[in-house]
């Protein structure tokens, strides 16, 4: 399946705010964004975040760019391509309730999310990376596909023949510095981790507007 490859750090500047791609790097002084906090490109400073005033415009933002800017925004977030957001969207959409929050659950139920929220990767990125090279198992079965979706009391464990090298030697101290959401639990001494139910939409801290979302799709 096809991937954004290029430099994640402009898509940050493209939204005017740190999405928080590259794990660690982003909290360092070595941050692109700190540096150049405008959207990329010859215009960006005229243009910044995409709500800025274009040449020959008025600057107000229509409403049709602001629900486009927050489809975007999520899909950077959690690292997927549209047609795999759009069948996210039709499963919130089958389920009861809120529409906007069914969708954020389910992006937050992938498998590479909830190793990043575990702490067990700097980034979903990065847990994405580790997921595909087939270092974890759930339910005790291994698996290499990071948009598998965990269902509440699901165990994931780091895979037995992962666990003598370096870097997960070094996981225990490194997610002990990081706080877990109350929704999933994790044992770092045995490097397993599960989740204990749906999160709450207080519970999901990036910062995304689900109803301008399914407003865009509801056109």
């Amino acid at each position: 399946m096809a991937r954004y490859i290029g430099p994640v750090c402009k898509l940050c500047r493209r939204e005017g705010e740190k999405l928080f791609l590259k794990g660690e790097r982003c909290f360092s002084p070595k941050c692109a964004f700190d540096k150049r906090p405008y959207a990329p490109g010859a215009h960006g400073k005229s243009v910044q975040g995409g709500g800025g005033k274009r040449r020959g415009g008025t600057g107000r933002e229509s409403d049709y760019a602001r629900q486009l800017r927050a489809k975007q925004k999520a899909r950077r977030v959690y690292g997927v391509l549209e047609r795999q957001f759009r069948r996210y969207y039709g499963i919130a959409l089958r389920q009861r309730g809120l529409t906007g929050l069914g969708l954020l659950q389910t992006l937050e139920s992938r498998m590479d999310n909830v190793i990043y929220r575990m702490g067990f990767a700097s980034s979903r990125a990065q847990a994405r990376l580790l997921v595909t090279h087939g270092h974890f198992t759930v339910n005790g079965r291994r698996t290499d596909v990071p948009s598998m979706l965990i269902g509440t009391g699901d165990l994931i464990a780091v895979r037995e023949g992962s666990r003598d090298t370096t870097f997960f030697k070094e996981l225990p101290a490194f997610a002990e510095a990081r706080n877990t959401p109350m929704w999933v639990s994790r044992d770092l001494k045995n490097l397993t981790g599960s989740v204990l139910r749906l999160p709450e939409r207080a519970e999901i801290d990036a910062n995304l507007d689900e109803q301008l979302i399914v407003e865009y799709y509801s056109r």
